[in-house]
């Protein structure tokens, strides 16, 4: 059977459907401790579920950014035939909507990103330019990580954290472990990595002759695609900057709906000016450990009971109390459930 780009918007729709599904009936809560959140949360849900439509703002302004940079080594031509905002903005989101609903993030958004740019665009400037967008969101996660240690140090400074052994080893790791991603970032952007990511999966037992024939099949294409990757870096170092700063900056906003669920709660620090700012910090850290602890065991979907344990574990080790970790884990599950089908339906809505 042929697979028609309909018949595969059909089958992530009902991918996504599946694990909506999945996760409403496997809810570490029952329906009555679910409602009780929810009716405790209040009207601050509206400004936690509201709060994302500025990131993925922020996240489909960083995918233009790349897409009219890797275009416009084509001339003004190609740039002209690429998407509008919003066409971007909605791919955004029902691309992030399949990530969260799959095992290993990016097995059904990404591919329906290239899917759906490919109207637009020649197939292989989707594929790369969906490759380059991908790569700058997990640069962008790296770099919130790696400045995250910094502000969790300036905050020991004033006596606000404390430091103890374990921390400083924890701490020292992360910064080797971020300092390494970047040098391999560093190389993917100006070599590209289709390539070798190909041939690094030939050395996987079992799959060396796909590998192998994959590459005689499609070589030039990926060739080209490098290429592509490569020449977003080297030839628009303004694009690749704006998308990078666009991304960390999509995280420090995603803090927010942190900040709100510890406001509910009370937890303001004293609640002048010096107090939020300082418990908008300890929202950035939070958010920084529980994407770092659920980024390192991505492979279930929706990431299911990790991001819960790193929200309990990140609350905790700021102090703060494990029914309060619990709550906030709660509420961004269910923020999490709402986009998703929001996603999803924007999928079947005509463009």
């Amino acid at each position: 059977m042929r697979w028609t780009k309909q018949r595969l918007n059909n089958l992530f729709f009902i991918i996504g459907v599946v694990a909506v599904v999945v996760m409403l009936l496997t809810f570490d809560v029952s329906f009555v401790e679910l409602w009780e959140h929810l009716t405790h949360a209040g009207y601050w849900l509206i400004p936690i579920i509201g709060v994302w439509l500025f990131v993925y703002g922020l996240n489909a302004l960083s995918w233009q950014a790349v897409i009219k940079g890797n275009l416009s080594a084509e001339g003004p031509e190609a740039v002209r035939r690429m998407p509008g905002f919003w066409r971007i903005y909605r791919l955004t989101i029902t691309g992030y909507a399949l990530n969260y609903a799959t095992p290993v993030g990016g097995l059904g958004g990404e591919p329906y990103r290239i899917m759906e740019l490919s109207k637009h665009i020649d197939n292989q400037h989707a594929t790369s330019s969906v490759i380059l967008y991908a790569m700058m969101h997990f640069f962008g996660h790296f770099i919130f990580w790696f400045v995250s240690i910094f502000i969790y140090l300036a905050l020991v400074l004033v006596g606000d954290m404390p430091m103890t052994t374990a921390i400083a080893i924890t701490l020292s790791i992360i910064i080797v472990f971020c300092l390494t991603a970047f040098y391999l970032f560093s190389r993917g952007y100006r070599k590209g990595l289709v390539v070798k990511t190909i041939r690094w999966l030939g050395k996987i037992p079992g799959l060396r002759g796909w590998s192998q024939r994959f590459s005689e099949r499609h070589g030039e294409a990926m060739h080209n695609i490098d290429q592509q990757i490569a020449s977003l870096y080297g030839n628009d170092r303004r694009a690749f900057y704006v998308s990078l700063f666009l991304e960390f900056f999509s995280r420090v906003v995603q803090s927010s709906e942190v900040l709100f669920m510890l406001l509910l709660f009370g937890i303001d620090n004293g609640g002048d000016f010096t107090g939020i700012v300082i418990t908008y910090l300890h929202s950035i850290l939070i958010v920084a450990f529980t994407t770092l602890f659920a980024n390192l065991i991505g492979f279930l979907p929706m990431q299911l009971g990790v991001q819960e344990g790193g929200f309990v574990l990140s609350i905790a080790a700021l102090g703060l109390s494990a029914a309060l970790g619990i709550f906030v884990s709660i509420i961004c599950r269910v923020r999490e459930i709402i986009w998703i089908v929001i996603g999803l339906l924007l999928m079947r809505t005509p463009s």
